[in-house]
């Protein structure tokens, strides 16, 4: 059904796992595409009440795979810088309740994805990072709007402007992960909430996503995440961009 995915459905809860562990589940423009319709197809489910995303072997996510990126003189690179934002509203906007599970690296555009969840639990050896500025270009695919709603203005600031590393306490500390357990006991926590919530009345359940979703979504305005795309071409045209993009490879002997 899906070339980088794994997805399986058990009774009420569904898994949606990425599944190119030998890239670290990088996202290249089939990757995004196909979470799209993996999100779309999930809601057609009408008896999956809860979905865990997570991503095999080593990581999460090493996040967005520029190296499959289009040319800039190809006709449909603005389409594929804006794969992103369709994938994380497709996600975001699924009827189920969507539970990242997060091991390893969660990076970039990953971090993204994971945000786009409606609950994050994630073991305490993950790995968090945003090197998208070192890399030459924004935080795309309404990675600012979701950051700044999980953990506020000034550590989205810190964050993505100063790339560096954080763990699982801090990013449990700020309010974007509801759980941070051992390695081995992440998976029986993820599926220990999907049962939570799956055997709650629908109704209600789903009631109560909407009605927070629609609050924050006045309060940091996601549907203005259009543009990043257009942020994004722009990051990856600019001179100055492509000297730092160049220098983070080299220094990582890429």
């Amino acid at each position: 059904m899906f070339e980088t995915l794994e997805v399986d459905i058990q009774g009420r809860i569904g898994t949606l796992y990425l599944n190119r562990p030998e890239r670290l589940n990088a996202l290249s423009t089939l990757a995004l595409e196909e979470l799209a319709a993996a999100a779309r197809w999930f809601d057609t489910q009408s008896e999956v009440r809860a979905v865990i995303v997570g991503g095999r072997g080593r990581a999460f996510s090493a996040g967005a795979d520029l190296d499959g990126f289009p040319a800039m003189t190809d006709q449909g690179v603005r389409e594929a810088a804006d794969t992103g934002r369709i994938m994380a509203d497709a996600l975001e906007e699924m009827r189920a309740v969507t539970i990242a599970a997060i091991q390893g690296w969660c990076v970039g555009g990953g971090l993204v994805l994971a945000a786009a969840c409606d609950l994050r639990v994630a073991a305490d050896s993950a790995r968090f990072s945003i090197p998208e500025i070192d890399l030459g270009i924004p935080l795309a695919w309404g990675g600012i709007p979701r950051l700044v709603r999980e953990i506020g203005p000034a550590l989205t600031k810190e964050l993505v402007i100063t790339c560096r590393e954080f763990d699982p306490a801090e990013a449990k500390a700020a309010g974007f992960l509801n759980r941070v357990v051992a390695e081995d006991e992440l998976d029986d926590t993820a599926m220990a909430l999907a049962e939570q919530v799956a055997c709650r009345p629908a109704l209600p359940v789903a009631a109560t996503k909407r009605h927070t979703n629609a609050v924050t979504a006045q309060m940091v305005g996601t549907m203005r995440a259009w543009s990043d795309a257009d942020s994004l071409i722009a990051g990856l045209l600019d001179p100055e961009c492509n000297a730092a993009r160049a220098a983070y490879a080299k220094a990582r002997g890429r």
